[in-house]
């Protein structure tokens, strides 16, 4: 496995990836709709966008696009950074590479020059998150309007 920037013919298979994902591991957290809504929001051109204004990375078995994530300024901030599009394929669960895309991401300039750093997380990856040190925004255990958590890390 390795860990390289997105480069933008990645695209199109990321968005595959991506969508594979949400379908059979995201689907026991989320109904269909919200599923294919969240996809549409992640297409290939989307994807591109923000590779412009996030470092974007995927992990690689050899040729094969097994995961990404990215980390960028949270709403502008210098100080504040989030971490976004983290994903990896069902069958590459549980073998450490979504710990290897947060260590990754926390040896990132947007995660070193930030006080904090927040994710919105998915009902299905909130404990995985918690387990790498992300805790509750201001304490709220609760998903919200966009069914989600809130979670945040201090640096």
């Amino acid at each position: 496995m390795n860990i390289r920037k997105f480069q933008n013919q990645d695209a199109e298979e990321l968005a595959g990836v991506i969508a594979t994902t949400m379908r059979t591991t995201n689907i026991k957290d989320y109904s269909p709709e919200q599923i294919e809504n969240t996809i549409s929001t992640l297409t290939a051109e989307k994807l591109i966008e923000r590779s412009s204004w996030t470092n974007f990375y995927v992990v690689c078995d050899n040729n094969k696009i097994v995961g990404c994530g990215a980390i960028g300024p949270y709403w502008g901030k210098e100080d504040e950074s989030s971490l976004f599009t983290i994903f990896v394929l069902p069958e590459y669960q549980g073998k450490g590479i979504g710990r290897k895309i947060i260590e990754t991401l926390e040896q990132d300039e947007y995660f070193l020059r930030a006080k904090r750093v927040e994710i919105p997380a998915s009902i299905t990856a909130v404990n995985f998150y918690r387990k790498m040190g992300y805790d509750y925004k201001n304490g709220i255990a609760e998903i919200d309007n966009e069914h989600i958590y809130r979670l945040e890390k201090f640096r």
